[in-house]
């Protein structure tokens, strides 16, 4: 059984390796990825194939587990690559397909490409301006809460900015670029875990109104963002991952509004306090798993 499956490898491989040598054609190489079930799968592989110069598109089927590569020659790197991910990844067939229709393709995913990268920076620049704004209004207003979402909104704004720094750059900068934003969410994250511990033994007293008030202009941003990335959303998994995201921050935006108004209501910091615990778990288990990336 064995030795008949790796008669048919290596006859795949050898038939690989003819075609890669035939001029004027580009290649299509479909590979089954049994663990690629989410987006952070998708932004590993991308991570892991950016540098490869045969590689000219990728098409991911997340829910088949499938994804084709379009490239010239240069298989077995990329073959490579793809298993030191630990995916469960594994060739099916490569394919020529004429230089007109590989032409083709590129010219639409660099167009996509370059949509996107607007959309990220857009992204990436409200987050940044949200995440000084809110930060400094949550200290002013002893709002734990509020300090926590601007982490959140730190968050995203990191994973935006290391996607763009990440565009061109070699494997080993990408993982750097990558980890010190997780890094930096942990310290963070503690910053403001400490801040709740403090304000809810010494007590503190969170300003409502503008608890209330700074969470309004975060939600409204964040509905900014959605309507940013809702004609991209479903161009593909890492877009439609950024898409939750920023309706989690709604969620969360709502909870501080909510918190903010129970402060008033109840004349209890305790709200406040919560509602500051639950973001810092969020902000937390988000650089968990930025930190588990491997190179």
């Amino acid at each position: 059984m064995s030795d008949t499956c790796g008669n048919n490898c290596n006859s795949e491989k050898q038939s690989a390796d003819q075609i890669t040598d035939t001029p004027d054609h580009g290649l299509v190489s479909t590979f089954k990825v049994t663990k690629m079930d989410c987006p952070s799968e998708e932004r590993m592989i991308r991570m892991a194939l950016d540098n490869c110069q045969s590689l000219k598109a990728m098409e991911f089927n997340i829910p088949e587990r499938i994804l084709k590569v379009y490239h010239e020659k240069d298989i077995d790197n990329i073959n490579q690559k793809l298993n030191k991910l630990n995916l469960g990844s594994t060739l099916l067939k490569t394919q020529q397909i004429t230089s007109e229709t590989l032409s083709e393709i590129v010219d639409k995913a660099n167009s996509e490409d370059a949509k996107e990268f607007k959309v990220l920076m857009w992204l990436l620049i409200i987050n940044a301006a949200m995440f000084v704004a809110e930060f400094t209004v949550g200290i002013v207003a002893q709002s734990t809460g509020l300090i926590a979402d601007s982490l959140d909104m730190f968050a995203d704004a990191a994973v935006y900015g290391t996607a763009i720094y990440a565009i061109g750059k070699s494997d080993v900068l990408k993982l750097k670029a990558a980890h010190l934003s997780g890094w930096l969410q942990i310290l963070l994250g503690l910053g403001a875990l400490l801040e709740v511990i403090r304000r809810f033994i010494y007590g503190s007293e969170p300003v409502s109104a503008l608890m209330i008030s700074m969470g309004l202009v975060a939600l409204i941003a964040n509905v900014a963002c959605l309507m940013l990335i809702a004609k991209k959303k479903d161009s593909g998994a890492h877009m439609k991952a950024s898409w939750i995201f920023s309706a989690n921050d709604v969620i969360a935006n709502a909870g501080v509004i909510l918190a903010g108004f129970l402060v008033w209501f109840t004349g209890s910091a305790l709200p406040d306090l919560l509602i500051g615990l639950v973001i810092v778990a969020v902000v937390l288990n988000g650089a968990r798993r930025i930190l588990q990336i491997k190179s």
